[in-house]
């Protein structure tokens, strides 16, 4: 590979990753372990690893419609891209940051969109970007859903 497609591997890696970095400092703490939480919760430790590998697909699906159209030849997919990422990271600081279990639920719905949206997009320019983004629109439709219960059993 080319050194500029070497950097702009890394510059999505970077990118990706620091929107997790961002959302991983707003940790469950006490606040999380009171709230009614359903049955099929996962454990914590799930989580991370779950969202690790998620982080590199979305980063490797960006990369790959960036390297065959660049910016100029796919502005609107490369820019729902950058818009799902910043309504995943609002997630953290709005669901554990500031405790808004509604407008985190009201994130999610929008960020469900928002990948969907982005897959459709990709799909034009690389099939196999929108194919690496499935895993994640999966994720993210439990992650509404459980999110969803615990609003439903936390009202009151």
């Amino acid at each position: 590979m080319r050194r500029r497609t070497w950097i702009g591997l890394i510059g999505w890696l970077a990118l990706c990753y620091g929107a997790a970095a961002f959302g991983a400092q707003f940790e469950p703490g006490a606040w999380y372990g009171q709230l009614a939480r359903p049955a099929w919760t996962p454990p914590a430790p799930v989580f991370p690893v779950v969202w690790t590998v998620l982080y590199g697909l979305m980063a490797a699906a960006a990369w790959l419609v960036w390297k065959r159209r660049g910016f100029a030849g796919a502005p609107w997919a490369l820019g729902a891209f950058l818009i799902q990422l910043a309504l995943n990271a609002a997630w953290s600081w709005l669901f554990f940051g500031l405790h808004r279990i509604g407008p985190a639920l009201l994130d999610a719905l929008l960020l469900w969109a928002a990948i969907a949206i982005t897959a459709l997009l990709f799909w034009r320019h690389r099939p196999l970007a929108a194919a690496l983004l499935l895993p994640y629109l999966l994720w993210v439709s439990f992650a509404v859903c459980l999110n969803f219960e615990i609003w439903r059993l936390d009202q009151g």
